[in-house]
């Protein structure tokens, strides 16, 4: 059984750099997270671990330290002020292309667009972007745009990890839609995503089985697994090496393997271990029932 790891694969900078922050601040006082810091139950481990703490972001006053901590995930700027008046150091761990997804929408919004983002409701970045703005419409299938306001001026953003296959249909379906509406769109799916997307092709083209790894809760990760089953593949999303169990690759040729980006490469190099031991496992299984 051949074992085939993606091009691009597993934590992206931007979570690299959160993750970072987080370690140093809790260094130096105590540290409360205002909801996962990423959406992956290891780091979360190993934050705990530190003694990070974590509370609801949309709880202000709630946190048992005096300083907090915006996940990578972003948070409006009146929930950030929320905080501050509460009387928070606030420490920010946003994303480098979430927060140009903010400043992309609120631009439109500043031009007098209506503000619209493709995505899943209630994730919390999506509840950070359309934060600042009352009446925001968020999308996340076609279905959503029968009841998109009837605006002049339209204004489109994207949740950073949605497929971009997926959101520039739905540009296309608002744009038929309402074509009375002048409708602009500003592409704010994240490289590092659009990169795990691309190589997740490359690999549904040689493999008949795919191991995705990365945190349940995860968009980016769970839109993997969904890219693998639709392509007709066997996909199994798993969160740890331990979860992996050698009777699910009987008769693959080959495995692909894959993380979403707030999964930690040692993480993926134990996956990739147990892949290459189960591997070995069922050469013997074959190799017994020929004899």
């Amino acid at each position: 059984m051949k074992i085939q790891l993606a091009e691009h694969y597993g934590i992206c900078f931007g979570v690299r750099d959160a993750i970072a922050q987080a370690e140093r601040l809790v260094a130096q006082a105590p540290l409360t997270i205002l909801g996962e810091l990423v959406h992956n139950p290891v780091v979360l481990d190993r934050l705990a671990r530190r003694g990070v703490q974590e509370t609801s972001q949309a709880l202000p006053g709630t946190a048992a330290s005096a300083q907090v901590m915006i996940t990578a995930h972003g948070a409006s700027d009146a929930k950030r002020e929320a905080w501050r008046r509460a009387g928070f150091a606030v420490a920010d761990g946003t994303c480098p292309l979430v927060r140009s997804a903010h400043e992309k929408l609120r631009a439109l919004v500043e031009q007098g667009y209506f503000p619209v983002v493709i995505g899943q409701p209630g994730h919390v970045e999506v509840v950070g972007l359309t934060g600042d703005f009352v009446g925001a419409y968020v999308i996340e299938t076609e279905a959503d745009i029968e009841r998109l306001p009837n605006r002049p001026r339209l204004g489109v953003v994207s949740q950073t990890t949605q497929p971009m296959d997926r959101v520039l249909a739905l540009v296309e379906a608002i744009r038929r839609a309402r074509p009375e509406s002048e409708v602009v769109f500003h592409d704010t799916v994240c490289q590092p995503t659009k990169n795990r997307q691309i190589a997740m092709r490359k690999i549904l083209a040689e493999c008949d089985a795919v191991v995705v790894v990365g945190g349940r809760q995860s968009n980016n990760t769970r839109q993997l697994v969904e890219a693998a089953r639709a392509a007709g593949r066997v996909a199994f999303h798993i969160e740890r090496a331990e979860e992996l169990r050698p009777e699910w690759f009987r008769g693959c040729r080959c495995v692909g393997l894959t993380a979403g980006t707030s999964t930690l490469k040692e993480t993926v190099a134990e996956v990739f271990a147990r892949l290459e031991e189960i591997a070995g496992l069922l050469s013997k299984e074959d190799q017994s029932a020929r004899v």
